[in-house]
């Protein structure tokens, strides 16, 4: 096997791309939309010869060991997932002029970014179940404080208009299972009447769908709940869910072309990549 750390010393290139995810390590091992993102980008990376590095951030700590890492130059550039605006890997990777890619767009970056219309996606789907004749229509609004939380919600809220009410929004922190069956619990307890509810994530759709079977609610009879991802809750939640089909592996490996890209003394679009995520419509609603 060729030893290729001479070779790499000189170019001053490690061939390693990192993969950083700001998310708990129990979000990361249950969200299949991140997995399908980390597999889209290791695919476009392993063709091009890179090793991928896979970097979890849950905590402080490890947000500054990890702000260490890059600094000390142990990558050649990273493909950045669920970023905030203003954090400090992202401050470290500008400052740092770090070859990089987003998955979804934190406001005031420009830099090269992939994603999808959450705005839009949310809108159409909001306005599907709308025309199925539900009227109390409520949401478990998940991760506001990043680009993909809000924009879907500010979908949702865009599909009702005059018909929004706030109160049918119950906010919770993350994509994940167990927020949406609280977040369920709770908006049953303040409008037992509601007749349907989205989902932020497929994950937080099917904690929803538990919490209304433990309540003695129907879905759809009762209920109608939709999701947003098409990932593996989806088709195993019972009734499957009416969901967006987001093309995980797709942008794993479009954000790793785009840092690829760049690596080759090219330069990647900073006005970002939109790829297309129809609604599935399945029978829970």
């Amino acid at each position: 096997v060729p030893n290729t750390a001479a070779r790499n010393l000189v170019r001053q290139r490690t061939q390693a791309v990192g993969f950083i995810v700001h998310e708990p390590h129990s979000l990361f091992l249950e969200d299949p939309n991140i997995g399908g993102i980390m597999l889209g980008a290791n695919t476009a990376l392993s063709n091009a010869d890179y090793q991928m590095v896979c970097v979890v951030v849950d905590t402080d700590r490890d947000t500054e060991r990890v702000a260490r890492y890059l600094s000390g130059g142990f990558v050649d550039g990273a493909v950045i997932v669920s970023a905030r605006h203003h954090d400090p890997i992202t401050d470290v990777v500008e400052r740092l002029g770090l070859p990089v890619a987003y998955v979804g767009h934190p406001p005031g970056i420009r830099r090269p970014w992939v994603g999808i219309d959450n705005l839009g996606a949310a809108r159409a789907i909001t306005e599907r179940v709308r025309a199925s004749g539900r009227r109390r229509i409520g949401m478990i609004a998940a991760a506001l404080d990043r680009d993909s939380g809000s924009d879907r919600l500010a979908g949702f809220r865009e599909a009702l208009g005059e018909d929004f009410d706030e109160s049918l929004v119950e906010p919770v922190p993350l994509y994940a299972f167990a927020d949406g069956e609280a977040g369920m619990r709770r908006l049953l307890e303040r409008a037992p009447d509601i007749d349907a509810v989205f989902g932020a994530s497929d994950a937080v759709a099917a904690g929803a769908v538990q919490a209304l079977r433990a309540a003695g609610r129907r879905v759809p009879d009762d209920v109608g709940v939709v999701g947003f991802d098409d990932s593996a809750w989806a088709v195993r939640t019972d009734p499957p869910l009416t969901t967006i089909d987001q093309p995980a592996e797709g942008l794993g490996a479009a954000a790793a072309e785009a840092v690829l890209l760049q690596l080759s003394g090219g330069v990647a679009d900073a006005g970002g990549i939109l790829l297309d995520a129809p609604i599935v419509w399945r029978a829970s609603v």
